[in-house]
């Protein structure tokens, strides 16, 4: 999936969960950010475009560890082990764009290093994954206005 049907999705996620969130700003923005994770491993991605990073990306596969619930319950458990607060959050973020990618031809490896896949038929960047971004857009905008109804 593209970036931004990831952060659609995730931006939906945080319109259900927010209201039952103390810590609003600090949900938003780790949500946000993990969502971006995953395609650490990729020169192209948001993330991956700083040098900084291109250890990561000569030793690691694209859609490997990073696109695995493994990596993404073993760092969760890190934070609510160590800073609680953003453990369900970053577990949202992180697990939605996992969720997302099993659902394109290249899939994702669920549970890193089984070898067992979840994939399905959505092309990166085609028409289907059009539609859905702005099906995702027009939930969005109905959701965050119903949600000011509610405050």
């Amino acid at each position: 999936m593209m970036l931004r049907t990831h952060l659609a999705i995730t931006s939906l996620l945080i319109l259900l969960f927010i209201p039952h969130v103390t810590f609003k700003i600090i949900f938003i923005i780790v949500a946000l950010i993990a969502t971006l994770i995953p395609d650490i491993d990729m020169t192209h991605s948001l993330m991956g475009k700083y040098k900084i990073l291109r250890p990561i990306q000569w030793f690691v596969k694209h859609r490997g560890i990073f696109h695995s619930f493994t990596l993404a319950i073993l760092l969760s458990l890190l934070f609510a082990f160590y800073v609680p607060i953003l453990a369900l959050p970053f577990f949202l973020g992180y697990s939605s764009h996992l969720i997302a990618d099993s659902f394109t031809i290249d899939g994702i490896r669920p549970f890193w290093p089984f070898k067992d896949e979840l994939k399905s038929k959505i092309r990166t960047g085609s028409k289907v994954e059009s539609i859905l971004f702005y099906v995702l857009c027009g939930i969005n905008i109905i959701l965050f206005i119903r949600l000011f109804y509610i405050l």
